[in-house]
């Protein structure tokens, strides 16, 4: 287990609601590195008393790609294995020997899995793989906002799918900065498709509906622009534009397109129904959500929402079924929504309707 000297290497600013938990997850670490780029709270104090090595610094103009290259270079340049994580994040106990095993495999990098977002009953909502634990020489951090690692020469990466991160993000915390920094993540590097899609979401995010359909096309005509679930969500996120400019046969096409993109993801499938149940289309909206039961499993992607796998998609197959006359399934459906989702009253009022229909 100590073959390899491991250490953790992360950037904050004003965690010091995250400091106990996180300092605890990552003491399977040889040592521990911070660069904090100008709290005001007590983090630093906090983790100093926790014996991690804090450097502090503000980074002028902020750019998270600086932050994490100088969070780096803190780390010994012999240490083995570099685990980078957010104060936010904390891993299962027992990560630091699975890494070493997967390590002794000769791997330079390690993928694992990332619950990204938890339901308001902690289960994971949305979990995909991230790969950001690698060898100290030769990797570095590019991008002004959602960073990549990036490595000077050919890798081996190897997954670890029995190492698991949460994330427990403050969601008070401004994402202010995001859009100004894809915008200049785009202007530096208009072919990366990848910042393209980015910078298209956060558009919609914002409720720059144009803005947003313009850039997410611009996406999906990248050259670059080959990963068929990413473009997938391109067509959904136009499609939901042109619902908030109340342009339905637009959406309509577009939901088409990314289901002919992709086929093997639930997602386009739901919010196709959705839209059809909006207009009353239930029949249409039937054939689809039983397509979207087909599909058993979750793709490992961040591409992959919750909405498709939760209450929501039993519920909406409830109103479906219910609207076609087709009350036993309507219940069927309602109930096991309410099963994953007890507290709802919208489902309990639904159940209580459908029974009425059924005892009459």
């Amino acid at each position: 287990m100590n073959k390899y000297k491991v250490c953790v290497y992360a950037i904050c600013k004003n965690e010091a609601k995250f400091v106990e938990k996180w300092v605890k997850s990552m003491s399977e670490a040889d040592n521990i590195y911070v660069l904090d780029t100008g709290s005001t709270d007590d983090t630093v104090e906090k983790l100093k008393n926790l014996g991690v090595n804090v450097l502090e610094e503000k980074i002028t103009p902020w750019r998270f790609d600086v932050a994490r290259n100088k969070s780096l270079e803190v780390v010994p340049i012999d240490t083995d294995i570099c685990v980078c994580t957010d104060l936010d994040e904390t891993f299962e106990d027992g990560w630091r020997k699975k890494f070493a095993d997967a390590w002794a495999k000769g791997a330079d990098k390690l993928k694992y899995n990332y619950n990204w977002s938890f339901d308001e009953y902690g289960k994971p909502a949305t979990t995909f793989y991230i790969s950001k634990v690698h060898k100290r020489v030769g990797y570095y951090w590019h991008h002004p906002v959602h960073e990549v690692l990036n490595n000077i020469k050919g890798e081996r990466e190897i997954l670890v799918p029995d190492v698991t991160l949460n994330h427990h993000p403050d969601l008070k915390k401004s994402r202010s900065s995001y859009l100004p920094l894809l915008e200049l993540s785009v202007k530096e590097d208009p072919l990366d498709d990848r910042n393209m899609h980015y910078l298209g979401r956060e558009y919609m995010y914002y409720h720059k509906y144009n803005e947003a359909i313009d850039t997410l096309i611009k996406h999906l005509e990248l050259p670059t622009a080959l990963w068929k679930a990413e473009r997938c969500a391109s067509m959904r996120f136009i499609a939901r534009c042109y619902i908030a400019l109340n342009r339905e046969k637009e959406a309509e096409m577009w939901f088409k397109l990314a289901l002919k993109e992709e086929p093997t993801l639930r997602e386009s499938y739901v919010e196709l129904a959705q839209l059809y149940v909006n207009t009353k289309k239930y029949d249409l909206a039937y054939e689809l959500l039983k397509e979207a039961f087909l599909i058993k499993e979750k793709a490992p992607i961040y591409i992959n929402e919750a909405f498709a796998w939760n209450d929501y998609i039993y519920e909406l197959m409830g109103v479906a079924a219910y609207n076609l006359g087709l009350l036993p399934e309507a219940l069927l459906n309602m109930n096991k929504a309410l099963e994953l989702n007890p507290n709802n009253e919208e489902i309990k009022n639904n159940i209580e309707i459908i029974n009425n229909e059924l005892n009459k």
